[in-house]
């Protein structure tokens, strides 16, 4: 392990390697460049202090750097232990970001890397899951008044926000990114929908036409996670608690069950719901031997493992990122990625494509944070939709694709009232 003031990584050496990983997305992240150009000029972060908690892989560098190009002083802990890649942190200490992260990191290490990113005494707070939201609010609340606002890039993360202003604990404004039109709408289905069966697939190298998928939440990752399933010749099955989703589900053509019936019929099961033991021990005591189970949810509560481990006889690891758990009458079922982020945890998350219009709205919501502060309240705020739309017509011209524009006749019909039948 390599350590600094500044940095904490595996190993420093590894930086040319992460270095390639980087240019290489960067490539295909045409809104991120084009902000960091107008960044790069402005300078609108100098003096600014940045924190992050992040997946700390190719594709966050890269907005990483962004930030700093803008004149921000920047940290980052991972948000993630088994989501870092250690070559690409090693790039980032070495590009001068303070960044303490290590793939495979315990819960000591991951809650002290995160106070290690805090000590900047940052102005501005970009979470991935709110943990460092969370761990400021409950251990470093002096440095609250220091912070001007904070963003948040997940559903899991926004709905933990959402808690903390309904119970007036919140101390500064954050920003929902992940409740942007340009994040949920590709991020979350089709950023999800790819990666985790990535994730899988490289995992596994199992077939997935002709068996039963069982998705466990009908959101906008549930929903991307189903569609391609469907798409690799899978019947799908859907799980919802909300009756509008599950009837959603049904008219999109899935199969929709109780968790209970689900659990029999089975071959692969995927979580996307941010809620914990979505699948239990009643759960496990019937399912099919063989069965694989992937969790695309933030945290590693969905897939309940305590109940699998005292259900095993035997644990074993037959491959990289597959724990097997052999029970008492000799079925065998597989947990992919220790219960994490499959997509992450066994692959290399979103595509480049995707998560440039993410971080382009991660890096226009620091700037929103920059521009206002002082007048937001402590609540959880949606970008405006000029900066979606922004980032929308960007990646549309970086696709060569021409939209109509509205001509001022039909503008004035769309803003009047009196035409009628």
């Amino acid at each position: 392990m390599d350590f600094t003031k500044d940095y904490c990584v595996r190993d420093i050496s590894l930086a040319p390697s992460g270095e390639k990983k980087i240019d290489w997305v960067s490539r295909f992240m045409p809104v991120l460049q084009s902000i960091r150009k107008d960044f790069e000029k402005r300078k609108p972060f100098k003096g600014v202090k940045i924190a992050t908690t992040l997946h700390l892989e190719m594709k966050t560098a890269f907005l990483l750097m962004t930030l700093k190009a803008a004149g921000a002083e920047v940290s980052a802990a991972a948000s993630n232990p088994l989501s870092t890649q250690d070559d690409v942190v090693a790039a980032l200490a070495k590009a001068g970001v303070r960044v303490y992260a290590i793939r495979g990191e315990d819960r000591e290490q991951y809650y002290e890397f995160m106070h290690k990113a805090l000590d900047i005494r940052p102005n501005i707070i970009i979470d991935d899951g709110a943990d460092m939201i969370s761990t400021l609010m409950r251990e470093r609340q002096e440095l609250a008044d220091g912070v001007w606002g904070a963003s948040e890039e997940t559903t899991t993360g926004v709905i933990r926000l959402r808690a903390m202003e309904k119970d007036g604990v919140l101390k500064f404004p954050i920003i929902a990114v992940n409740d942007s039109y340009t994040k949920y709408l590709f991020d979350n289905r089709y950023g999800t929908g790819q990666s985790t069966w990535d994730g899988i697939l490289r995992t596994t190298n199992l077939l997935i036409a002709g068996k039963n998928v069982v998705v466990v939440g009908y959101g906008w990752c549930g929903r991307g996670i189903a569609m391609r399933a469907r798409g690799l010749g899978a019947t799908v099955i859907v799980v919802e608690v909300d009756p509008i989703r599950a009837l959603e589900a049904r008219m999109d053509g899935f199969l929709v069950m109780d968790m209970k019936e689900a659990a029999e019929v089975g071959d692969i099961f995927v979580t996307s719901t941010g809620d914990i033991k979505c699948i239990r021990g009643e759960h496990f005591r019937v399912m099919k031997d063989g069965v694989i189970l992937a969790n695309a949810g933030h945290f590693e509560v969905e897939i309940w493992k305590p109940d699998l481990e005292a259900l095993a006889v035997e644990i074993n690891q037959p491959r990289p990122n597959i724990t097997e758990y052999k029970l008492a009458d000799g079925r065998r079922l597989y947990l992919l990625a220790e219960g994490r982020l499959v997509n992450l945890a066994a692959a290399d998350g979103h595509p480049a494509e995707i998560m440039d219009m993410s971080f382009a709205l991660q890096a226009k919501a620091a700037e929103y944070i920059l521009n206002n502060r002082g007048r937001l309240e402590p609540k959880v705020y949606v970008l405006p939709r000029e900066i979606d739309e922004m980032v929308a017509r960007i990646k549309l011209k970086a696709m060569g694709i021409k939209i109509e524009e509205l001509t001022e006749e039909q503008r004035k019909y769309l803003e009047s009232w009196e035409h009628g039948t």
